[in-house]
């Protein structure tokens, strides 16, 4: 499917916490400016098909990049069907499942990642048919999320994760991120995002990084907004089936 005209592509995978709260920064600017965004795929799964999970990877891994390869293959026969309009408000349906979900919760909510059940939930809320997780298992539509996965690393080299922005595109500048552990308010959405893209118009731009300070603030990771020690988050994260450095 051609690319729709936007301000942005956003490229996300939908088990990854950064891409989420990044995205959500996003939902803020966007309501409260005339940017529109194009919701685009990249796979962790793909990312790493080459790898062995059982000898690369902390336990769980797996399963969770593998339950947002099937959320993605879902998303991408939406997208065939009905165009692009209708994937922001699955993306919001699905991350919010997993998410928004309380601590208390999690457990639960993790074994139910990518499954048939979250994933017609997810539909109806975002007023689609749950006919379309039947997609869940059609390897078939890997080659569109594989496609577009490889075009958002052609833009940035491939030592980046998720998620991935191109500003102006197809020829404006590509970054990883940018990454954030919790959302911004509303008064704070804009300008930051204004700060952001004065950085990406600068064509000699090229990374701003420091280690993280604070786990993502998610309700499925407790949301506190204490700043833990990293190396223990980092064993959370495990423990989560989720990438610690994406």
């Amino acid at each position: 499917m051609p690319a729709a005209a936007s301000d942005i592509e956003f490229f996300w995978d939908p088990v990854c916490p950064f891409a989420w709260i990044t995205s959500r920064w996003v939902e803020k600017v966007v309501a409260q400016s005339d940017y529109t965004v194009d919701w685009r795929f990249i796979s962790l799964r793909l990312l790493n098909k080459t790898k062995n999970y059982e000898t690369d990877f902390p336990a769980g891994y797996e399963h969770g990049h593998t339950a947002g390869l099937r959320m993605l293959r879902v998303a991408a026969h939406v997208r065939d069907d009905l165009g692009r309009e209708p994937i922001g408000a699955l993306y919001t349906a699905l991350g919010s499942a997993y998410f928004d979900t309380p601590v208390a919760d999690a457990a639960i909510a993790r074994d139910a990642l990518g499954s048939t059940t979250m994933v017609e939930t997810a539909l109806r809320q975002a007023e689609l048919d749950p006919s379309y997780a039947a997609s869940l298992d059609n390897s078939d539509l890997d080659s569109i999320i594989e496609a577009e996965t490889e075009l958002a690393l052609s833009r940035t080299g491939r030592d980046v994760g998720t998620p991935i922005i191109t500003f102006e595109p197809p020829d404006g500048l590509s970054f990883f991120g940018p990454v954030i552990s919790r959302v911004p308010s509303d008064e704070d959405a804009l300008p930051l995002w204004h700060a952001v893209t004065t950085l990406a118009r600068f064509p000699g731009f090229a990374e701003m990084k420091r280690s993280l300070r604070e786990k993502p603030q998610l309700a499925v990771l407790g949301g506190t907004t204490e700043a833990p020690d990293f190396e223990d988050w980092k064993g959370g994260a495990r423990a989560a089936h989720l990438p610690e450095e994406l």
